[in-house]
């Protein structure tokens, strides 16, 4: 149990402060987003901006270019999210089946071409790297846009993303998602709550 905690203290140490700052950006955006919180996307900002660094130096050449998305869809989500208080707050919503299964079909039919093209830039383990890319690409749209059925997503991207960010040592940001897994069912929770209210209301 000694040499266990050794490990991680000793993979604790190798990380850059850089990890350490995103890591808890990353944390804190997931908290006040599973609240509502509108100064999630500050967060998810600059949480972002430090991991397209560290993504490219370790050669995850998806998740690097997936983090210019994220910066982008942080100023989106602010937008989105702002435009509600300034009217009203904005709802929970659920999309069909039927625009799941084809929205899942078309993000499918685009990760063996970001891993084809991944790879030939050398990138690492670039066909899982691109599945959580394409499909978080996704389920960003949906936080933004507030569609409840973005954390079934998410889990699946987060249990990936533990295994693949472990496999290249940044320990910190596997933790982070291992975390993330724990905080997805939370969020799941709170928003499903939240959207029985409003349909209870209504």
């Amino acid at each position: 149990m000694h040499e266990i905690w050794s490990q991680i203290l000793t993979a604790w140490q190798a990380q850059s402060n850089f990890e350490a700052v995103a890591v808890l950006a990353a944390i804190m955006y997931l908290v006040l987003a599973i609240k509502e919180n509108i100064w999630c996307w500050l967060f998810a900002f600059i949480s972002t901006a430090i991991y397209i660094y560290l993504f490219h130096r370790v050669s995850l050449l998806s998740e690097s270019l997936l983090n210019v998305y994220y910066l982008l869809m942080a100023v989106y989500g602010w937008y989105q999210w702002r435009q509600g208080q300034q009217q009203q707050p904005r709802e929970i919503v659920r999309w069909p089946l039927r625009k799941h299964l084809a929205l899942i079909a078309g993000t499918a039919m685009a990760v063996p071409i970001l891993g084809y093209t991944t790879s030939q830039w050398g990138a690492a383990m670039p066909y899982l790297d691109a599945f959580t890319t394409c499909f978080a690409v996704l389920a960003t749209v949906m936080v933004a846009h507030k569609v409840l059925e973005n954390w079934h997503y998410w889990l699946v991207i987060n249990v990936l993303s533990v295994y693949l960010f472990a496999s290249k040592d940044l320990y910190l940001t596997a933790a982070l998602f291992a975390l993330y897994v724990i905080l997805t069912i939370i969020g799941y929770v709170n928003w499903n709550r939240h959207y029985v209210n409003q349909r209870s209301v209504a």
